[in-house]
């Protein structure tokens, strides 16, 4: 048994021997991750990934999907939860389903197209054929087995659970645990935002998507209003060499909503959930921001008063303002970024791949969903400026954190002049790092549970 006092010598703390379940005396893991600060065994060590697999990923509520990426019957998308293989599918009954890529029979994929539209999905092993609903409809030589071999009892399987918020499709592979609504808990306003950003609440998850891997672990994915200054600053410094010139610009969009003294915020969520929280900086440039918005982009005069009037005046001006884009990551896989839905799929311990999905949204004009496109793909496309800045930091950070040697990182920023609000979230200013201390309060939790 180990000590968890800050007291402790930074390199005696042991990891977690073999893939098991942690229990909550298990201090071998617990005291990895203290107030401030973890190990970076964490991010390094293949067995805490196991467990983390076994744990996290093959436990909590995992997003899978938008039911607007299936729109029409036999429409189908293949995904996974941590190491399972799923399939995102709606049936010719018109039901949204998540179902086990794996034949009942003997174990083989049954699909293993990366997307499309089917009536059947046939194992090429040994021709087992499952309708789009998942149900078994054709055993190849029935007759070689006995009377008490029933078709029906092997269907495709539905992952254990499976719940959908607004469109967002979530699933877990544990039979037992916490409805999505409790889990989601205060994050569940953050998919509003989006949502509602349309002014008939829907969005559509149809524009495609960018994948991407990076040489590092899926921890580091985080949300982070510390570091745009620097990993960023070559982009922050066109963008104010193009202020110069255009001052509308410079305050509509600039303004340093990362700014130390900015209205901008940090929160954590609970359940692991975080957001860098732009509300109070989006609306202080509201006015000017709109003056640039109806000048430039046709139809946003319509979607203004269309917004004012669905939501009110105060919360159509609230979404106008955050335009789709809360900032949030809701635990422990997906992100709701900007114009898009960013999801984290850990491939190892030092390897993972992020996968971001374009958001357009229903009922407005073509050229507002054409512009929200247009910013995506300077940002986060592959020939952008901002995601290739994170993906090498991110595997400079890997690297760095094979060095044994005073092997604690510190997530300390702000920890003293954070505050509880009444609805229980923690905030800070928007470089403190409460998301990071929440994502790893999280983290210990579920890797403390008992099984």
């Amino acid at each position: 048994m180990i000590e968890t006092a800050r007291s402790q010598s930074p390199d005696s703390v042991p990891i977690a021997r073999g893939p098991r379940r942690v229990k909550a005396a298990d201090h071998e893991i617990l005291a990895l991750v203290q107030d401030g600060r973890v190990h970076s065994s964490i991010f390094t060590s293949q067995e805490i990934f196991e467990l983390e697999m076994q744990n996290i990923f093959h436990r909590t509520w995992l997003y899978v999907g938008h039911e607007s990426e299936v729109p029409d019957p036999g429409d189908f998308k293949l995904r996974a939860i941590g190491r399972q293989p799923v399939i995102l599918v709606r049936g010719h009954d018109r039901v949204v389903r998540v179902l086990m890529n794996r034949c009942r029979h003997r174990g083989s994929v049954v699909c293993e197209e990366a997307e499309g539209q089917t009536r059947f999905f046939r194992c090429w092993y040994h021709g087992w054929v499952y309708d789009n609903t998942g149900k078994n409809v054709q055993v190849s030589g029935a007759d070689g087995y006995d009377e008490a071999f029933r078709k029906e009892d092997h269907d495709l399987s539905p992952v254990p659970r499976m719940e959908s918020y607004r469109g967002f499709v979530f699933a877990s592979t544990a039979r037992e645990g916490s409805s999505l609504r409790e889990h989601l808990g205060r994050s569940a306003p953050m998919i509003d935002i989006m949502v509602d950003a349309s002014p008939v609440g829907e969005i559509l998850v149809d524009a495609g998507c960018y994948k991407t891997e990076f040489k590092g672990n899926w921890k580091l994915v985080g949300m982070d209003g510390y570091h745009p200054h620097f990993t960023h600053a070559s982009i922050i410094d066109a963008h104010e060499k193009k202020a110069k010139t255009e001052s509308d610009w410079a305050v509509t969009h600039l303004g340093d909503p990362f700014g130390d003294n900015s209205d901008s915020l940090t929160r954590d969520l609970g359940n692991g959930h975080a957001m860098l929280d732009f509300t109070g900086h989006r609306l202080q440039h509201l006015e000017p921001y709109l003056a640039i918005f109806r000048k430039k982009t046709p139809g946003a005069a319509e979607y203004v008063e269309r917004m004012r009037s669905r939501y009110g005046r105060e919360r159509g001006d609230l979404l106008i303002a955050l335009a789709g884009d809360p900032h949030a990551g809701i635990y422990p896989n997906l992100q709701i970024i900007n114009n898009q839905l960013r999801v984290i799929n850990p491939l190892a311990v030092d390897r993972a791949e992020i996968v971001m999905y374009a958001v357009r949204l229903k009922g407005v004009s073509e050229a507002i969903n054409t512009a929200r496109l247009r910013a995506h793909e300077q940002f986060f496309g592959p020939a952008g400026h901002g995601s290739p800045d994170d993906n090498e930091v991110f595997e400079r950070v890997q690297r760095g954190m094979m060095a044994q040697v005073d092997p604690w990182i510190d997530i300390s920023r702000g920890i003293r002049r954070q505050r509880l609000e009444a609805d229980g979230s923690i905030v800070g200013r928007i470089t403190d790092e409460v998301p990071q201390r929440a994502q790893m309060r999280q983290w210990r939790a579920l890797m403390s549970e008992a099984a």
